[in-house]
């Protein structure tokens, strides 16, 4: 049996977990999209589907899942500026200054699913460099105008990680005023 891709295997039981929070048949983005576990997950759910990735050979596999957009975002401006989701999930994947993007695509109403590696990963493994892990309670700063539904942060075990994780959503009375953060050094 060959091994799967990155993004072949099933989806995070915490995307999984929270799906039923979005709202019926939104659009729902998936950035660092791999080869679309998640973008399969809410497919099947009805919702068309958005992934973003650097890869080329990523962008092949999931463009007949849906809206495959092929970016370096992290040396490119935001492609999908104005627009806006009912969903965005992030999974193992952090590149803080696109915070701002990623909260101002979140529609009202909209839900943040977030899940990625934590500080303290570096004592089990890869990732290991500050600039790839969360600090502590950081999901819960970046995450401060939303209305928190879940965060969780700690160790897991098979495999052993530190991770960081929330899910929040856009409240549809606030008013979505663009978030900007200042470049971190």
């Amino acid at each position: 049996m060959s091994a799967l891709h990155h993004g072949q295997e099933p989806a995070s039981a915490w995307v999984t977990r929270w799906s039923h929070l979005l709202p019926t048949a939104c659009s729902v983005l998936d950035v660092a999209c791999g080869h679309g576990r998640h973008m399969r997950h809410f497919a099947a759910l009805g919702h068309p589907v958005v992934g973003i990735d650097r890869n080329p050979e990523a962008i092949a596999a999931v463009s007949p899942i849906g809206e495959a957009i092929g970016s370096d975002i992290e040396n490119s401006p935001w492609p999908l500026l104005g627009r806006t989701f009912g969903g965005v999930v992030v999974t193992h994947y952090l590149w803080r200054p696109l915070w701002p993007s990623l909260l101002n695509s979140l529609a009202p109403n909209g839900v943040l699913i977030y899940e990625t590696f934590s500080a303290g990963n570096e004592t089990v493994g890869k990732p290991s460099r500050s600039d790839f892990l969360l600090r502590p309670a950081e999901l819960l700063t970046v995450c401060k105008d939303l209305r928190l539904v879940a965060f969780e942060e700690g160790f897991l075990p098979q495999p052993e990680r530190f991770v960081q994780r929330i899910v929040a959503v856009r409240e549809a009375n606030a008013t979505q005023t663009p978030v900007r953060y200042p470049l971190s050094s």
